[in-house]
């Protein structure tokens, strides 16, 4: 879908949010099968979520109406900033409230504060989880000072990882290489860059350059010395670059 977006081919975004369309329905029916939940609740889950969440719009008594929870927030002629605030403190509250437990058959339900990166979801791409994880923790104050920091810190990753790839350890190269992309992506962050997007960015590129060396290349590329493929890389980066003078 973001590859049909890129190079704006309408055509194909409608095929695709036809195939992602196909998936929400396709999963409510099941829910619905098994008698958990239809397509209708779905929406109107998601209705109430929006109202609830954004009291900016839709009115405080709307939004208390919806479920929020939240007090206090100040929701007229507000900014950016103050709704995202608004809303990060309305989802904290709705976490509490779902990890609700009973302590006894006759003791009142207590609410139960959810950690900081609870509502953090395991399920989006690893490069944008880490970059939400590191904004969550930047909030309470664990956060490098500045870019500065975290490039400092990517270079000390780079030295570890070093050292376990001498060391000959898969599995310590493999945590290591994890490190080090967390910290990339959190330099990302840092400089209000998205990193998926970045990275799309950057995958593009290679695809650019690596067809310009195949048609550049008078032989096939795997009969070429790594020299030769280094010399047709180059040229590929210097036709780039003056294309765009």
């Amino acid at each position: 879908m973001l590859d049909a977006i890129e190079r704006e081919q309408w055509a194909d975004l409608a095929d695709e949010l036809g195939d992602l369309l196909l998936q929400v329905l396709f999963y409510a029916e099941m829910g619905e099968e098994a008698g958990h939940f239809g397509i209708a609740d779905v929406i109107a889950g998601l209705n109430q979520k929006l109202v609830r969440r954004h009291p900016h719009v839709f009115g405080e008594e709307a939004s208390a109406a919806a479920g929020n929870r939240a007090e206090g927030l100040e929701t007229r002629g507000i900014g950016a900033g103050e709704v995202l605030r608004n809303w990060d403190e309305i989802k904290k509250l709705e976490k509490r409230a779902q990890t609700k437990v009973e302590e006894d058959s006759t003791s009142a339900k207590t609410e139960q504060p959810g950690g900081t990166l609870d509502g953090v979801s395991r399920a989006m791409p690893a490069l944008s989880e880490a970059g939400k994880i590191g904004a969550k923790a930047a909030k309470v104050g664990f956060d490098w000072p500045d870019v500065q920091g975290v490039v400092e810190k990517l270079r000390e990753e780079c030295g570890e990882l070093e050292v376990e790839i001498r060391n000959g350890d898969p599995w310590h190269v493999s945590e290591e290489l994890g490190d080090l992309l967390f910290t990339a992506a959190n330099l990302a962050r840092h400089l209000k860059v998205d990193p998926e997007l970045a990275l799309r960015d950057g995958n593009a590129k290679f695809r650019r350059r690596f067809a310009a060396m195949e048609a550049a290349a008078e032989r096939p590329l795997e009969e070429l010395s790594a020299a030769q493929l280094e010399e047709l890389w180059a040229r590929s980066k210097r036709s780039e670059a003056e294309q765009r003078r």
